[in-house]
């Protein structure tokens, strides 16, 4: 599967996850440069990016590095190792955020366009 598609399946797929990228994603005709971080948390977990008190779920189960530039889109690694998924943060600010999918249609996942954020995570990777 080629990593576009890949990424737009990730996306699309039902579940709790959260996006990190460096700038707004447009799938459909990668122009710009983005780094995409996508986090997959447990089901049923009840962390959209903070804790209320301390309490809350704040586990990754796995995450995804996608890179795209001028129409090309690469995976950079895929991890689910808990000792490496730990060292991911996640972001305490997330909401609502629209994502173009290569066949034009928009989806609103969890998520934060931050380009401090995704330097912090190109630093851990």
């Amino acid at each position: 599967m080629a990593p576009q598609e890949e990424l737009a399946r990730l996306i699309s797929e039902k579940g709790r996850k959260i996006l990190v990228a460096e700038n707004p994603v447009d799938l459909k005709s990668l122009q710009g440069e983005n780094f995409v971080y996508l986090l997959q948390l447990p089901e049923g977990s009840t962390a959209a990016g903070g804790r209320a008190g301390g309490f809350g779920e704040r586990r990754v189960e796995r995450l995804y590095a996608f890179h795209y530039s001028n129409g090309s889109c690469r995976k950079l690694f895929e991890v689910d190792s808990p000792e490496k998924l730990e060292r991911f943060e996640l972001p305490y600010h997330a909401a609502g955020m629209q994502v173009l999918l290569p066949d034009g249609t928009e989806r609103i996942i969890s998520g934060v366009v931050d380009p401090e954020f995704v330097a912090s995570y190109k630093q851990i990777a």
